[in-house]
């Protein structure tokens, strides 16, 4: 697998809160989670439960997209993450991982963690210029 370029781990490890879309047939869903990055699986983990409408979707059509990106008003300051991949259960290593980052998923009930496998990576960073872009893909 190519490593995933600095640049975008830095980002990715500079938040904790990213916006996951899914779909299945006509209905549409987004939400707000916490993750943790693991850069070497080139994965992010998180907690949900099963009965939300996302991860419903998600138990039909696990092929999802998310994004993570700062606030700004100021167009020269934007700079996001566009990640697109598939979710399927974490390991107990995994699960163990975003415990230990995140304690309070430990005292959930009917919360699963998750793991979302990335397959490509779009980020941009207009501090770098306007437009500035950097891709990633699995292989």
């Amino acid at each position: 697998m190519t490593k995933i370029p600095e640049t975008m781990c830095r980002f990715i490890n500079g938040h904790h809160v990213l916006c996951l879309a899914t779909s299945y047939k006509e209905s549409l869903s987004c939400c707000s989670l916490f993750y943790l990055f693991i850069p070497e699986e080139a994965c992010v983990l998180f907690a949900s439960d099963e009965k939300t409408e996302h991860m419903q979707h998600i138990s039909h059509h696990p092929q999802v997209a998310c994004a993570i990106h700062n606030e700004t008003k100021e167009v020269a300051q934007i700079r996001g993450i566009q990640i697109k991949g598939a979710v399927s259960a974490a390991s107990e290593e995994e699960e163990h991982s975003y415990i230990e980052a995140y304690p309070y998923a430990k005292k959930l009930k009917n919360k699963g963690i998750w793991k979302l496998e990335i397959s490509e990576l779009k980020y941009t960073d207009n501090t770098q210029g306007f437009g500035k872009k950097e891709r990633w893909e699995r292989s």
